[in-house]
């Protein structure tokens, strides 16, 4: 099983000293994207169950943490920003954004559905039926792709 793993891992080109993930990491979550079970993580590995769940959090925090950074990397380079106030209806959001990228000369690939699409989805728990209810920045990098952030 661990071969298989460090074979995925040199294949996708796993680097622990540039990347979020320690080694470890990578290796646990490399085996439950394989819906290997914690105990038998543990087993293989010569630890606990407890132990491999905690690896597996901080795994999933150190990436959730990353693609945040992402998130606002490209927020800072999107020319195109526009900030969605709890309350707003989701069916409201497509013609905000549209009406934004016009004004900035950006366009959007994206139809009425499928942008409130890329919204809710990206946006989680902050959509509640139709309506946003934590605000919202939905950015719009220059080649059109739509980035969503929770604004604090």
């Amino acid at each position: 099983m661990m071969d298989d793993v460090e074979a995925l891992l040199e294949d996708i080109g796993f680097d622990p000293e540039t990347s979020v993930l320690t080694h470890r990491q990578a290796q646990v979550l490399a085996l439950r994207e394989r819906d290997v079970s914690q105990a038998d993580i543990a087993d293989e590995l010569g630890t606990s169950r407890a132990n491999v769940s905690s690896i597996e959090a901080s795994a999933r925090e150190n990436l959730a943490k990353a693609r945040e950074t992402v998130a606002f990397a490209e927020a800072l380079r999107a020319p195109v920003r526009v900030r969605v106030p709890a309350g707003t209806d989701l069916y409201n959001v497509p013609q905000m954004v549209y009406d934004a990228c016009d004004e900035a000369g950006v366009k959007v690939d994206h139809t009425a559905p499928d942008l409130m699409k890329v919204v809710s989805d990206a946006a989680g728990n902050a959509v509640s039926g139709r309506k946003i209810s934590t605000p919202l920045i939905v950015g719009v990098t220059s080649e059109g792709m739509v980035r969503v952030r929770h604004q604090e």
